[in-house]
């Protein structure tokens, strides 16, 4: 089992994650959607990506520090040439889509995506044995990893932070 990422190491050709796409006619945190895979060994093929994951949507660090600070960074990341933000977390897409939406998040600014029994997170050891995702944070820039870095605890926000992320781009 690999740990984690290097700078230089490409990204895995078979990564799929659960996903609700944000729509018009289900932006009401009551509607559900339905999900779908998310090919994102696909998808951040050709774009700039910053994958950011964290122990669980909903929880104190993670709803009062870790997303909000994405979203308020998110001018400042495109402007250093970043195609896509997503977020991560062990949730069932149907959380995920809610927690979104619960941030007031639109379109696809940034992907609240679910790694569907941390199966990812889990096969680069950078899982608990709870099965949750740890806080770490991935720069994918066209399918190779440039920066990726997991929090030593659980409820540090330094590595993964949008503001130490801008300085590794």
């Amino acid at each position: 089992m690999t740990k984690g990422f290097n700078a230089g190491d490409a990204f895995p050709s078979d990564v799929v994650f659960s996903y609700i796409p944000w729509s018009d006619d289900s932006s009401e945190i009551t509607s559900c959607g339905i999900p779908i895979n998310y090919n994102a060994s696909k998808e951040f093929a050709n774009k700039k990506v910053i994958l950011f994951a964290l122990p669980g949507a909903f929880t104190p660090v993670c709803s009062a520090n870790h997303v909000p600070e994405y979203i308020q960074k998110l001018p400042q990341l495109r402007e250093k040439g970043v195609d896509q933000v997503a977020v991560l977390a062990y949730n069932d897409a149907y959380v995920m889509s809610a927690w979104g939406k619960a941030n007031g998040v639109t379109g696809d600014d940034i992907l609240f995506l679910s790694d569907p029994e941390a199966k990812f997170s889990k096969s680069i050891g950078w899982a608990d044995e709870e099965g949750r995702t740890y806080r770490y944070v991935i720069i994918i820039d066209h399918g190779k990893v440039t920066y990726a870095a997991k929090e030593s605890a659980k409820n540090t926000l330094e590595l993964s932070s949008a503001d130490a992320v801008l300085k590794q781009l």
